[in-house]
């Protein structure tokens, strides 16, 4: 650190000890033609300078002080806080997560496909004197689908040997169906047929026992277009949106989230809780997934045009997330004036929800 210069030390100490207030006073009470004593420059050229200016100057005048802060009565931002014309409500989202994989595209289908081909052509040979004692019916049965799959052993990929000299071409023409899901599903069912008895005896076709097929993937709610059941959509995420009627003071019947005014006693996520037992019923087994938002909506306030006078107070909303694991929402005896309830897609609550109620949720939703 370098040491201080002793000329400013010199000028420190010829200078007058005042304290602020004093200097303000001062300045404030001096008459208009007494002016402060000139300053002193140790250079010609600086004291011609501050001369010029001091003469061309004209007396200043302080500004005004600022006037007194007033409160204007005519106005709704003067009469009334955030907290008079709001409502803090809290509100759940209750979802029921993906119950299946969602449906490959082509493209997957196709590369998953051409996967299979490639690793059939990498492992080493099949052994089946490892897996099927000689002459015995399960012996018999391989030998038989093996021939109907002109000896490949894999079951999913089509005619397609792996070791012969057109194994280099091992990827799926446009168009083929060899690598949709419903082929291959075939394919291992008809496959998975016993053709020998345990005679070594071939079973005819019409004796055969027929394999228990998977369900499939749309059920009979989404067959009936059934918006009620839990049953639908089942690579897709649910959500619970139920409609209240049309009140007395003119707002029309809408759908929305289960949604309830937050008490003095009660968190966010405490008024969500009861609010969802009290709309949706007690027949569900909920788990609310953390007490801090995931989104949030505000309703303005409506003011009379004329004396800017509060007709109805605004809302805001705070909405947690919420998970069903079993049981079903009922409407019975209600305390909200609920009238009916849908689970519906992310897709179909864009076209259920009022836009503006939509657009401040929408960030939470989950992907799928």
């Amino acid at each position: 650190m370098s040491a201080s210069s002793r000329g400013a030390a010199l000028l420190r100490s010829q200078q007058r000890s005042i304290c602020l207030q004093c200097r303000n006073q001062t300045r404030v009470l001096a008459p208009a033609g007494v002016t402060s004593a000139p300053r002193r420059f140790y250079s010609a050229e600086a004291s011609a300078t501050a001369t010029a200016t001091a003469t061309a100057t004209t007396t200043t005048t302080l500004p005004p002080p600022h006037p007194p802060v007033t409160t204007s009565t005519g106005t709704h931002a003067a009469t009334s806080t955030s907290s008079q014309i709001y409502r803090i409500k809290s509100g759940v989202i209750l979802t029921r997560p993906p119950l299946l994989t969602r449906d490959l595209t082509p493209f997957e289908e196709s590369f998953y496909f051409y996967q299979k081909r490639l690793n059939e052509r990498l492992t080493a040979p099949f052994r089946k004197d490892f897996y099927f004692k000689k002459d015995t019916a399960a012996d018999l049965d391989w030998r038989i689908k093996l021939k109907e799959r002109h000896g490949v052993p894999a079951k999913d990929i089509g005619r397609y040997n792996p070791r012969g000299r057109m194994a280099w071409n091992d990827e799926v023409l446009v168009g083929s169906q060899t690598s949709s899901r419903k082929h291959m599903v075939e394919k291992l069912l008809a496959d998975a047929e016993m053709r020998v008895s345990e005679d070594g005896e071939e079973i005819p076709a019409e004796d055969r026992v027929p394999v228990e097929k998977p369900m499939p993937r749309r059920t009979e709610a989404d067959e009936k277009g059934d918006v009620k059941r839990l049953d639908r959509a089942l690579d897709k995420t649910l959500y619970l949106v139920v409609k209240k009627k049309a009140d007395k003071e003119g707002e029309e019947a809408k759908w929305m989230f289960p949604t309830g005014v937050v008490p003095t006693d009660e968190g966010l996520h405490e008024t969500a809780a009861r609010i969802l037992a009290e709309s949706a019923g007690v027949n569900m087994n909920t788990w609310i997934v953390g007490r801090v938002p995931v989104a949030h909506h505000v309703v303005r306030p409506v003011f009379g045009q004329k004396d800017g006078a509060l007709l109805k107070k605004g809302e805001k909303i705070f909405f947690l997330k919420g998970r069903i694991m079993a049981g079903q929402a009922d409407l019975t005896d209600n305390l909200h004036d609920l009238v009916d309830f849908k689970w519906l897609t992310q897709e179909e609550l864009r076209s259920t929800l009022a836009e503006e109620y939509f657009h401040s949720v929408k960030g939470m939703f989950a992907e799928r």
